[in-house]
């Protein structure tokens, strides 16, 4: 069926961004070490994700596989935002730049692959494709989603910390020295 070949076609567009991003984790976490090499957790926690990912088999794997690497490295950049020097690194800014252009691409590919699968799964349910699929032992291929996890925004700024505002109860700040 044409439509099962779109969406294998339409996996491969997944596939390709899924491996480019794993690709560009190495050098965002030696970057990242080089500045917080105390911060061992959180770089295992990448490479881990990162292997799951790599390792997935299908889309289901893969979208929860890349729900827990968008958390990982949403783990990364919270260390990031205490190493002023490194958010002003240009070979940091380049490959966080790189890792945001990947993400908007698997986004896109994401769109294209669900809108082929949707296209697939009613071919092959509906009259007459229902006779033809059922003969020939075609099944529903997954859509690739995003779990709860996932549908959380992860928000990073890398602009400084505002300064802390008094609690409750808090003494009041000294005026400044008279001129």
């Amino acid at each position: 069926m044409r439509s099962r070949n779109r969406v294998r076609e339409a996996w491969s567009g997944i596939d390709v961004q899924l491996r480019r991003r794993a690709s560009l984790i190495p050098n965002l976490v030696e970057s990242v070490r080089g500045y917080a090499a105390h911060e061992r957790g959180v770089f295992e926690e990448v490479t881990r994700a990162r292997g799951a990912l790599q390792q997935a088999g299908g889309a289901a794997a893969a979208a929860s596989a890349n729900n827990a690497l968008s958390q990982a490295l949403g783990h990364l950049f919270a260390v990031v935002e205490n190493y002023p020097t490194l958010r002003a690194s240009e070979n940091f800014t380049a490959l966080q730049r790189d890792l945001s252009d990947v993400e908007e691409k698997i986004a896109f590919a994401r769109q294209f692959y669900n809108r082929n699968v949707l296209d697939y799964n009613t071919r092959i349910e509906t009259f007459p494709g229902v006779l033809v699929a059922s003969n020939l032992g075609f099944s529903a291929a997954e859509f690739f989603e995003t779990g709860d996890e996932g549908r959380a925004e992860v928000t990073v700024s890398l602009a400084p910390a505002p300064a802390p505002r008094p609690r409750p109860g808090d003494a009041p700040p000294s005026a400044p020295p008279p001129a």
